[in-house]
């Protein structure tokens, strides 16, 4: 499941921005709510389409992508 892709975008939904695969939840906000304070599992209590692994998994990317652009 590590290699499972987290972070998708179509023009159907958020206007094409980046959103967690099977949500309409951006990126963006999912980054805005850990940059305030939030826990992972504040998260996934406060936004029941969203899942543990989910989250996890769309830092994870985000990781993998910084790590590819760095090299």
């Amino acid at each position: 499941m590590e290699n499972e892709k987290w972070i998708i975008s179509d023009s159907d939904h958020l206007g094409g921005k980046a959103r967690v695969r099977g949500t309409r939840i951006s990126v963006a906000f999912l980054l805005e709510c850990l940059a305030s304070g939030m826990s992972v599992a504040e998260i996934v209590d406060a936004y029941p389409t969203l899942a543990e692994d989910a989250v996890r998994g769309v830092l994870r990317e985000l990781a993998h992508e910084k790590e590819a652009v760095a090299t």
